[in-house]
Parts: structure tokens; sequence; C-alpha cells
């Protein structure tokens, strides 16, 4: 493990394409415009899926939004070069990214996620004791209760200014409270601001987020139609023949 217990073991830290929001803003000139406070974020009890929508997964590509493959690049045995997302939530995401102010972009760190990597990853997160459940879900097969991003509805990302990746607080899988999405609340500054803004792009094209990662959003899951009081939509996904 490396930091304090619960930060992980030291192989989700890499690669890091991320630089310090504050550091960045500094830099660029950039003033955040002011959000509104985020609200309290809870986890529900999530619900089996009951319907799967016949959607295909689709490769990530949208001119402001970048594709960072973290695992892959980290050498993760069953990660792949490319990212894919459901067509819907592909749409909904790229709506996101061409509503952000001017300078502003995306960036992608994961999304459809296939079972042996996910298996890989909670292997790898649980390994020594000290994190505490829910920051990997568990590599489930039963198709009526499938990992988030088993489904293709599941993205992980941050924002872009000026096309450089920004660090929200913290770096992508960082397992510590600092983490969560609303953990910044009491402290003003350039990161609390940034995410406020991140997580009304997602939350305004109907993405859902996670409570404790700042850069987990859901769109389809059993996670989303708990919190939206809807069906789910996607069951299991795989990539296309």
């Amino acid at each position: 493990m490396s930091g304090p217990p619960g930060t992980g073991p030291e192989r989700f830290l890499l690669p890091c394409f991320t630089e310090s929001a504050e550091s960045v803003v500094h830099r660029c000139g950039y003033t955040p415009l002011p959000q509104a406070p985020l609200p309290a974020f809870r986890d529900p009890e999530t619900t089996p899926v009951l319907e799967s929508r016949d959607e295909p997964l689709v490769p990530l590509q949208h001119r402001r939004i970048r594709v960072l493959s973290n695992y892959w690049h980290a050498g993760w045995d069953h990660a792949l070069p490319t990212t894919w997302l459901r067509a819907e939530a592909l749409d909904r995401l790229g709506s996101a990214a061409d509503r952000l102010p001017e300078r502003l972009g995306l960036a992608v760190f994961d999304a459809w996620r296939p079972l042996a990597l996910q298996a890989e990853l909670f292997d790898a997160a649980y390994h020594e004791p000290g994190l505490p459940p829910g920051y990997v879900a568990e590599p489930v097969a039963d198709p009526s209760t499938p990992p988030p991003h088993l489904t293709g509805g599941t993205v992980d990302l941050t924002l872009t200014l000026d096309g450089i990746p920004l660090a929200l607080g913290t770096g992508f899988d960082d397992f510590t409270h600092r983490a969560g999405a609303a953990a910044l609340e009491p402290e003003p500054g350039p990161s609390r601001d940034l995410r406020r803004l991140l997580y009304r792009a997602m939350h305004d094209v109907g993405f859902v987020v996670l409570h404790c990662e700042w850069w987990h959003f859901e769109f389809g899951t059993r996670r989303w139609a708990a919190l939206t009081g809807t069906a789910p939509l996607y069951g299991p996904a795989s990539l296309p023949a």
C-alpha cells in the first residue's frame, strides 16, 4: 500500500495525467465562475436489472473530450486502449462537454470496463485491509446485478482547462475521504468550484455522481435508477463483434 490506509495500491496512482487545478488555474490566468453549493450525496440500495435496453457500445470520440485510457497506460492486464460507452450515454456526455464554458473540456479516465478488468482492479484494491467498501465494485457475474462500469453507462472523468486534465482536490482513484463528491464544500478555491461545475454539467444531462468519487458518473445503471426513481436501462454490455 502507498500512503495512509485507504489510499489503495501505488499502481492505482499511475499514470498521472492530471495537474493540480490550483496550479493550472493560476498558470493559465483562469477564474472559475461561482457555482451553487453541492447537495448532500448518498449511495442508495441498488435494485436488480429488470430490463436491459438493446443499445450498442460505441467508441468515445468528441472534439471537446480527451481520452486518457489510464488503465491501459498503467499496464493492467485486461485493460483496453480504446474507450467505450453506450450510445445514449455518449450522446449525453457530448452534450455536457459542449455546454461547458469556453476553454474547458472533459478528460475521460475510464468508461466501459470488461468483467476481467473489474476483477483485476477489485483484487488489487482490496488485497490488503483498510479500504472501506464502495470504491471498487465487486466483479459480480450475475447479469441482474452487474458492476456499474460493465454496463457501459458509467464514466470516470475530470475537467480540462486549455486541454490540461485537472486534479480536482485529488487525482483519479484516490481512495480517501477527500475524493468524496462533496468533500471540498467547506474549502473555498478552484478545486471546489470546478467540482461543482463538473457535477452540474453532468447532472444537467442526466448523470448521477457516486458519493465517494467526484470523478465517477452513471447513466442508466441500477444506482442511477435508484437515485432517479426510474427503471434501470442497462445490463452487462460487451464489445461489438
